[in-house]
């Protein structure tokens, strides 16, 4: 699960995107239960959602019913804290779209963690250009070569 700003610059008044993914559907529950704690946390009022489980999305929205004794204490749950938003928007994505979520999920999976650890969040930015482009100015700049740092 992860949570972003679509702005740069963040203040209160942009929107923010949440993802989540999970093996099963206790799991997506599980992880959007921990995404909304933490929006909620970081006083974030509106919010787009952003699954690839066909199943819960579809049920947080309302349209399908839960039926599942597994899953119905979860939804109600993740109901409960959709009260803490002002604007809230459930949106389905492939599961080769969620690209972030499926990243994180691959990463958590090859690590292993004790309980008494604590994880510090993953801060990440996306630029408009890529890596290697500033790197490269940079090196033409210094007159060393482009491998100078990695000698």
């Amino acid at each position: 699960m992860y949570v972003a700003a679509t702005e740069e610059d963040v203040t209160k008044d942009h929107l923010w995107k949440l993802n989540f993914d999970g093996a099963s559907n206790v799991v997506e529950y599980e992880a959007c239960i921990m995404g909304f704690r933490i929006a909620i946390k970081s006083k974030i009022r509106d919010l787009e959602v952003y699954g690839d489980s066909v199943l819960v999305i579809y049920q947080l929205k309302g349209e399908w019913e839960t039926r599942d004794s597994k899953l119905i204490n979860y939804r109600r749950l993740v109901l409960g804290l959709i009260e803490e938003f002002d604007d809230i928007t459930f949106n389905y994505l492939l599961r080769y779209e969620n690209h972030m979520a499926n990243a994180l999920a691959t990463l958590a999976s090859t690590i292993k963690v004790s309980k008494q650890e604590n994880i510090k969040p993953i801060q990440m930015s996306i630029y408009k250009a890529q890596s290697h482009c500033y790197n490269m100015e940079e090196e033409e700049r210094d007159d060393h070569s482009w491998y100078q740092d990695i000698l």
